[in-house]
């Protein structure tokens, strides 16, 4: 069975093919980085419009590029929830009609299912039972999973999610969009002796996360600084410093908090993906710490960390090929709980 993936969540449009057969065929993403950079953020609107502008092409070129025709695809799946309504509409009407069209079946995906089953497109597979942990722009959770739909929610964030707390600071510090990964690199230049910024929510029992109030420890340690009178070399390095005790401290806690699920689960595989998993800093942390307690970290490719048709394709593959499938109807959900995935 060959399934086209779809993902339209946010401000990437991604396309895929996968074969339960030969693995992924192929994949490519469009990013609307450089059209939301003038605004500081993803503009919804602007989002949804370009998505129906490059949708239709990237998928016509796709294929054509794996040499597959309709009658070649088997099943249609594309990003359900959550995200942008107007984005994720782009993408439900248009894979709904295609696979009309097409007379072959459609599902709506779950956005974080896709992601947590990214690394599965490696060649070197976790085997389940496992842990995972999905640190995404808008989602930091740490999750038990006994089977693909078998999810239990064990920890996550209570405000900000990782990633809002790196795109946020990294707005304090002057920092382009998208800010996360503008931090990281500017944190490899901070000395981590400097500040140190709290762990929040790891004096206590508890999987949950926060990460609001790292924000705000980071613009008042800034206020605190008589910025005033710094040369710009001076202030540049105050920022780097900055940056590398805020990377520090979410590197920290996210560490502490899987130490914690690991050994509640007993598990000795820990999976993460998602954008901020992309982190080389963080990767680093959990595979010491897999190590450490003996057992091994699994992450995708970085191209498949953030959003992309991959994984919205081998995720809709794996319920198609169970049976699944919507009808001719299809609905969108921009908040929706992975627990309520069926």
């Amino acid at each position: 069975m060959k399934v086209l993936g779809i993902e339209t969540s946010c401000d990437e449009t991604g396309v895929a093919v996968y074969d339960g057969d030969a693995g992924l065929l192929g994949h490519e993403v469009y990013s609307q980085v450089a059209l939301h950079a003038e605004f500081g953020g993803v503009v919804p609107e602007l989002a949804s419009r370009d998505h129906v502008r490059k949708l239709a092409p990237m998928i016509e070129h796709l294929l054509g590029r794996l040499g597959l025709g309709a009658a070649d695809i088997d099943g249609v799946a594309y990003t359900a929830g959550p995200g942008l309504a107007g984005a994720l509409l782009v993408g439900a009407g248009f894979a709904r009609s295609l696979a009309w069209a097409w007379g072959v079946p459609a599902l709506g995906v779950h956005h974080m299912e896709g992601h947590l089953l990214a690394p599965m497109l490696e060649p070197d597979v976790p085997e389940f039972p496992f842990v995972a942990l999905l640190v995404s722009g808008g989602h930091t959770q740490l999750i038990a999973v006994e089977a693909v739909g078998r999810y239990d929610m064990l920890g996550e964030s209570i405000d900000d999610a990782a990633g809002e707390a790196f795109d946020k600071t990294a707005k304090l510090l002057g920092l382009g969009y998208p800010g996360g990964p503008a931090l990281s690199r500017l944190a490899l230049q901070g000395d981590p002796t400097r500040f140190r910024f709290p762990r929040p929510m790891t004096d206590r029992p508890g999987l949950d996360f926060s990460f609001s109030g790292l924000k705000t420890f980071a613009l008042t340690t800034l206020q605190e600084q008589d910025l005033p009178s710094l040369d710009e070399d001076t202030r540049a390095q105050l920022h780097a410093d900055v940056a590398r005790a805020f990377e520090d401290a979410v590197v920290d806690t996210l560490a502490i908090k899987c130490r914690r699920a690991v050994e509640q689960a007993n598990s000795k595989a820990l999976v993460m993906s998602g954008g901020v998993s992309a982190n080389r800093t963080l990767r680093a942390r959990v595979d010491s710490l897999m190590t450490e307690l003996g057992g091994r970290a699994y992450y995708p490719r970085a191209e498949l960390c953030t959003d992309n048709g991959a994984m919205i394709a081998f995720a809709g593959w794996q319920r198609l090929n169970s049976g699944q499938q919507d009808d001719l109807t299809f609905e969108i959900r921009p908040r929706w709980p992975l627990q309520q995935l069926a």
